[in-house]
């Protein structure tokens, strides 16, 4: 079940920092509180992820999925161009996420 609720909050994680660009410094107020409101529900959700899982494999995966997913969404949404440099980083983030969960015993608990 963490692992559904821990893609659950990067989903809204994702929506919330798109929100956040939205924004536009805070000046457009359906965007900005949208902003809140997701950032608050993520960090909601991911309370109750680390009840059950190891913190440092948690925030590791939410970040790693958070930093992919807003790069794609930076990319697909906002025409933000990415070179190899940027995907090399990216897939050097994921993979050490892959690592972490698939060999390292922190991710036993």
């Amino acid at each position: 079940m963490h692992w559904f609720l821990l893609a659950i909050g990067i989903a809204i994680e994702l929506l919330a920092t798109t929100a956040l660009k939205l924004s536009d410094g805070f000046t457009k107020l359906g965007f900005a509180g949208l902003t809140l409101i997701c950032f608050g529900l993520a960090f909601y959700v991911m309370s109750l992820v680390v009840r059950t899982m190891p913190l440092g494999v948690a925030y590791s995966v939410w970040a790693g999925g958070g930093i992919a997913g807003v790069t794609l969404i930076g990319a697909v949404v906002f025409g933000q161009t990415l070179d190899g440099y940027a995907y090399f980083g990216v897939g050097l983030i994921l993979a050490g996420v892959i690592v972490l969960n698939a060999l390292s015993s922190a991710a036993s608990g």
